[in-house]
């Protein structure tokens, strides 16, 4: 068993202990429900963890993390996230958040084949393709990457109001608000991109679903 195994299985016990310690009845509290205002939907990268950045507690938000933070409306993994979230947890907001310094976004911005993500990173690509005129015009490779990241985010939080899910919500009358963030590496700090949707009003009256 390596090292870093048994480091792994160590700071588990020293964290159990630190909750025990502030409040004995910790785990028993929250074994015995979930009631989460909050869906994230983030990207992988290890360094941006959704609970740490907001300061919220185990139990406070319900989590879907990929590459790039994408909404795709064929992934089944993500649509049952969104479902139980929306439908069972009946959170209030869902937040799409993406990091500065993003490898997908910037993979999609190559021709450069990386293996079986290049299918998953096309998606990203059609995000450039819709903005390709925007993104273009800045000749700085840093603030175009940097606003790719911010239109990708974007697209993002409209593909989600886009879902039967959160139309179906909204038609019942269900409070449900869609964010996009952006979170930076170098400072911690998450910028607000004001894409705030709230009603299916909100998106063009083509994806205006007749539920």
């Amino acid at each position: 068993m390596s090292e870093f195994y048994r480091k792994l299985i160590e700071n588990n016990k020293k964290w159990v202990e630190s909750k025990l310690s502030n409040n004995p009845d910790y785990f028993v509290r929250l074994s015995k429900s979930q009631n989460p205002p909050l869906l994230w939907i983030g990207c992988s990268d290890s360094r941006v963890p959704a609970n740490e950045i907001i300061g919220a507690e185990p139990g406070e938000v319900f989590v879907h993390r990929n590459i790039a933070n994408m909404v795709v409306h064929s992934d089944m993994n993500m649509l049952s996230v969104l479902d139980y979230a929306v439908n069972i947890l009946k959170v209030k907001h869902v937040i799409v958040c993406g990091h500065y310094g993003c490898g997908g976004v910037k993979a999609a911005m190559s021709n450069d084949s990386v293996g079986i993500i290049d299918n998953w990173i096309r998606h990203i690509k059609d995000v450039y393709r819709f903005h390709k005129e925007e993104l273009d015009a800045i000749e700085d490779e840093n603030e175009r990457f940097n606003r790719f990241i911010e239109l990708n985010v974007t697209e993002q939080v409209y593909d989600l109001a886009k879902t039967s899910i959160v139309q179906t919500a909204w038609k019942n009358d269900q409070e449900l608000h869609i964010h996009g963030w952006v979170y930076g590496l170098k400072s911690g700090y998450i910028t607000d991109l004001k894409v705030n949707l709230s009603s299916n009003e909100d998106l063009d009256e083509v994806y205006q679903l007749k539920l």
